[in-house]
């Protein structure tokens, strides 16, 4: 008798896989007709970052994260910088047991306050992320995801109970570097965004700028007037330097003139709150209020100066209340 055909609802690839045949992101297999993980526990990296390394610049700046990845991922990016992690089969990476309960008692006695999902894509590796989240939610830890965001709505708006705040990756505003770039689709990861602002999680966006790819000022125009259009003025962008990497080693990389022409196009559009990353030193990495220009976080890499906050986000010169979790 032939063994029943599975179909993976996890993502939008919704992968149809044969007895014992892996799905397109090679961590979800067909075993007896019933769809397994492979990498429920089994870690590839745990680490203890700063928060804003995620980057997360307005949810508990100058805090410790535990952060933990497994191998896997459901898009296929050319740029990717862990794509060792990310483009493996889970017995080819170096992993080791973590339970939830470790990941806990780990995060406990580092001192961390929260647990992040990140380096390559907790979308796939879903239940030991919700598992995770869940036992950490319990022990008064906070729930972090950094995600491409590719992801049917069901599925995440489930595990949206037990996260706290997402760094989210709109990696382009066009469908065909998606396609072409990714090996992806643009609308199911806008839908995921969407959806994550409707779950009440504190959101940010990321947004890697690589040169002759998505570097045009059309593209900016018209992406940062998507985001101002569906999620409003106060959702903090990240735009992010592109090092050569992975299959865009030819490319360089990008000019700071571009970066900071983007910021300010995006500050022309009407965003609060616009950083540049990856590039220590620029005056894109502070945070200023809207109110009255002051600066009200002052940054320097992961490095944090002056906080200018009140206990409740509030800027200490004018009173305007900050967007984001600070406490």
């Amino acid at each position: 008798m032939a063994t029943k055909q599975v179909q993976c609802l996890l993502c939008p690839r919704h992968c149809e896989l044969r007895e014992y045949e892996r799905g397109d992101c090679r961590v979800r297999v067909n075993v007896g007709g019933e769809l397994h993980t492979l990498v429920w526990a089994e870690a590839c990296s745990a680490n203890i970052d700063p928060m804003e390394k995620k980057p997360l610049f307005h949810f508990l700046p100058a805090t410790w994260i535990f952060s933990i990845a497994t191998a896997g991922c459901n898009l296929h990016c050319k740029f990717c910088q862990n794509w060792q992690l990310s483009q493996s089969n889970p017995e080819d990476t170096r992993n080791f047991r973590l339970v939830p309960a470790d990941v806990v008692a780990e995060a406990k006695a580092s001192g961390c306050g929260s647990v992040a999902y990140t380096y390559s894509e907790p979308v796939v590796f879903y239940e030991y992320v919700k598992d995770t989240a869940r036992l950490a939610r319990g022990e008064g830890l906070r729930n972090v995801l950094v995600t491409a965001a590719f992801i049917d709505e069901k599925p995440l708006r489930e595990l949206c109970q037990f996260i706290d705040a997402t760094n989210t990756d709109l990696k382009s505003i066009r469908n065909e570097y998606y396609q072409e770039i990714c090996d992806g689709e643009l609308p199911p990861v806008q839908r995921a965004i969407k959806t994550i602002q409707q779950e009440g999680v504190w959101q940010e966006l990321t947004y890697l700028i690589i040169p002759t790819l998505n570097d045009t000022d059309e593209e900016f125009y018209d992406y940062f007037h998507w985001v101002l259009d569906e999620l409003g003025p106060d959702i903090p962008l990240h735009l992010s330097r592109f090092y050569p990497t992975y299959k865009l080693s030819n490319l360089p990389p990008t000019p700071t003139s571009t970066l900071t022409r983007a910021r300010n196009i995006a500050l022309e559009v009407g965003h609060n709150y616009v950083y540049v990353g990856n590039m220590p030193g620029h005056p894109g990495e502070s945070t200023y209020c809207p109110g009255c220009g002051a600066t009200i976080i002052r940054r320097r890499g992961y490095n944090i100066g002056e906080v200018k906050l009140t206990a409740e986000g509030r800027c200490l010169f004018c009173g305007r209340e900050i967007p984001g979790v600070w406490r």
